[in-house]
C-alpha cells in the first residue's frame, strides 16, 4: 500500500507540472514549447530522459560479465555530444526545423525525406515499446501482481497516465517534468547506493577504496583487438551512438530545439553530455557494492544481470523503503524517456507524414492513436512471452538507425545530389547487407560485430547513395543557403 501511495502521490506531481505548464497551449507549444526553454533545464531533464528504466535495471548488472568497461562508450558520449552540438544544431536552428528530417527534404528531397521520418517511426515505435515493456514486467511482478492487478490493466494504465499529462502541452511539459523526473531517479540511485554501502559496514571513503579494489572495477581493455570491450571500439561506438540515437532521432533532439538560441542549444548539449560518464559510473559502482553483498550474504548471482537489482531493491531485501526508492527510480526513468517518445512520434507523423503541422484536430488524434499502438505493441511482446522477439525488435532498432546515418551524412558532407527515388531502396537494402556480412564475417572467423555495426550500415547508404548520384550544379540548388548545407 505504501507504494502504491507513493506512486499516485509522484503522478500527481507530474498532473501538477501538466496543468501549469499547458495554458493556452497550441501545436507551437506541443511541438516546439514555443522556443522559451531555459537551457539549464533542458540539460538536466535530458540525462534522465537519455536514461531509461532498461538502463536504470540493466546498467548495474553490466559488470557481472563485462566489468566497468562500458565507460568507455560512456567517454566516446561526451565527443559525439560536442559533435552533434557544433555540427547539427548549427544546421537544425538555422532552418528553424521542427522535426530534423525536414532538413533531408530540403537538402535529399521528398523520398528521402518520407525515408527518414519512417525508419524513425519504426525503431522508435517498437524500441521504445520494448524499453516501456520490460520496466511494466518488472512493476508488475515484484509490486502490482500481489495485488491482483491484470497485466494489460498495468499497461492501460501506465500509458494512459503518460498520454494523460503530455496530451496538451506536449514538449513544453516534458522539459519540466523530466527535470523533476531526473531529480527522483538520481535520488533514488544514490540513497539505494548508500543503503547497500551501510549494509556492508563501509564508510564513503571505504566505499570507493572498496569499489576500486574490487575485480569488477577494471574500466579499460587495450590489449585484446578481438574483444568487443576493446577501448577504441568502444570509444568510437560510443561516438557515433550519440551522434546517430541522439543527433539524428526526432526524440532526443525535439526538447534541444525548444531552446531561445542556437548557443543556448550548445551549452545544454555539452553540460548534459559531460554528465554522462559520473551517471553511469554511479549505477556501475552500485552494481560492483550489490556483487560484494552478494557474497558476503551467500546469495547466488543471477544468470541474468538484469536481475541483479531487481534481486535486492524490489524483493525487501534492503528494507522497505528501498522498494520504495527503487519504484521511483524505475517509474521516473522508464516515464521520462517513454513520455518524450510517444510525443516526438505524434510530432514526426503529424510534420512528416502528413504535412499538416497546423491541424490541431490531427495532433490529438495522433497522439492517442500512438498511445494506443505503443500499449498494443507492449501487449503483443507480452502474448508472444518470448526473449527471443524482444531480441529481435533491439536488432532490428540497431539496423534501423544506420541508414539514418548514411542520409544525413551524405547530405551535410557532401555536395551531390542523390537519386531520390532510390533512397528508399537503398535505405532498405544498406540493413539487408549488413545482416548478411555480420552473418558471413560469423561463420567464417567467429568474430560477430558489435556497435561498430551502426558505422558499417551507415557507410553503405552513403555509398549506394553516393553511386546513384551526381555532382550538383550551383544553378540546381534551391537557395543559396541549401548550397552552404552542403558544403558543411
Amino acid at each position: 500500500m505504501m507504494i502504491i501511495i507513493t506512486v499516485l502521490i509522484y503522478f500527481s506531481v507530474l498532473m501538477w507540472f501538466s496543468r501549469v505548464t499547458s495554458k493556452k497551449a497550441t501545436n507551437e507549444t506541443f511541438y516546439r514549447a514555443n522556443r522559451q526553454s531555459p537551457w539549464y533545464m533542458v540539460a538536466f531533464g535530458m540525462v534522465g530522459a537519455s536514461i531509461s528504466g532498461v538502463t536504470f535495471v540493466s546498467v548495474p548488472g553490466m559488470i557481472l560479465k563485462t566489468d566497468m568497461t562500458y565507460l568507455q562508450t560512456c567517454l566516446g558520449f561526451v565527443f559525439g555530444y560536442f559533435a552533434v552540438a557544433f555540427l547539427l544544431l548549427p544546421v537544425y536552428y538555422k532552418w528553424n526545423l521542427t522535426t530534423i528530417y525536414t532538413y533531408l527534404h530540403k537538402r535529399l528531397g521528398h523520398k528521402s525525406y518520407k525515408t527518414g521520418a519512417s525508419f524513425f517511426l519504426l525503431s522508435k515505435m517498437t524500441g521504445a515499446a520494448v524499453r516501456f515493456y520490460v520496466v511494466c514486467i518488472i512493476l508488475q511482478r515484484f509490486v502490482l501482481e500481489s495485488l491482483g492487478v491484470p497485466f494489460a490493466v498495468t499497461v492501460g494504465l501506465m500509458v494512459g497516465l503518460i498520454w494523460l499529462y503530455t496530451h496538451r502541452g506536449g514538449i513544453k511539459t516534458l522539459v519540466w517534468t523530466d527535470s523533476f523526473q531526473t531529480t527522483c531517479m538520481f535520488a533514488a540511485l544514490t540513497l539505494i547506493t548508500w543503503q547497500v554501502a551501510t549494509l556492508l559496514g563501509f564508510s564513503p571513503g571505504e566505499t570507493i577504496e572498496a569499489i576500486a579494489g574490487d575485480v569488477h572495477s577494471r574500466m579499460f581493455v587495450f590489449d585484446d583487438w578481438m574483444s568487443k570491450q576493446n577501448f577504441w571500439k568502444q570509444f568510437l561506438s560510443g561516438i557515433f551512438i550519440v551522434i546517430v540515437m541522439t543527433g539524428l532521432d526526432q526524440d532526443m533532439m525535439q526538447k534541444n530545439l525548444t531552446c531561445k538560441t542556437l548557443r543556448e542549444a550548445q551549452k545544454d548539449m555539452c553540460t548534459y553530455g559531460f554528465a554522462f560518464v559520473p551517471a553511469n559510473l554511479l549505477f556501475m559502482a552500485l552494481g560492483v557494492l550489490l556483487v560484494q553483498l552478494a557474497q558476503r550474504q551467500g546469495v547466488q548471482l543471477p544468470a541474468n544481470g538484469d536481475e541483479l537489482l531487481p534481486m535486492f531493491a524490489a524483493t525487501g531485501d534492503l528494507g522497505s523503503v528501498v522498494v520504495v526508492l527503487f519504484t521511483i527510480g524505475i517509474v521516473a526513468a522508464s516515464f521520462s524517456s517513454a513520455d518524450s517518445a510517444l510525443t516526438a512520434l505524434t510530432t514526426s507523423f503529424c510534420v512528416d507524414i502528413k504535412e499538416r503541422a497546423n491541424d490541431e484536430q490531427l495532433r490529438r488524434k495522433t497522439h492517442i492513436g500512438m498511445a494506443a499502438v505503443f500499449a498494443g505493441i507492449i501487449l503483443l511482446v507480452d502474448a508472444v512471452n518470448s526473449t527471443s522477439v524482444i531480441d529481435a525488435i533491439y536488432i532490428l532498432c540497431s539496423y534501423t538507425y544506420g541508414p539514418l546515418l548514411g542520409l544525413f551524412a551524405f547530405g551535410l558532407l557532401t555536395r551531390r545530389n542523390t537519386n531520390d527515388r532510390l533512397a528508399p531502396y537503398i535505405a532498405i537494402a544498406s540493413p539487408l547487407a549488413c545482416y548478411a556480412i555480420d552473418t558471413a564475417v560469423f561463420s567464417t572467423t567467429g568474430y560477430k560485430f558489435g556497435y561498430e555495426l551502426l558505422m558499417l550500415n551507415g557507410t553503405l547508404t552513403f555509398l549506394g547513395l553516393w553511386i546513384t548520384g551526381k555532382h550538383a550544379k550551383v544553378s540546381e540548388h534551391p537557395s543559396k543557403e541549401a548550397e552552404t548545407l552542403g558544403n558543411l
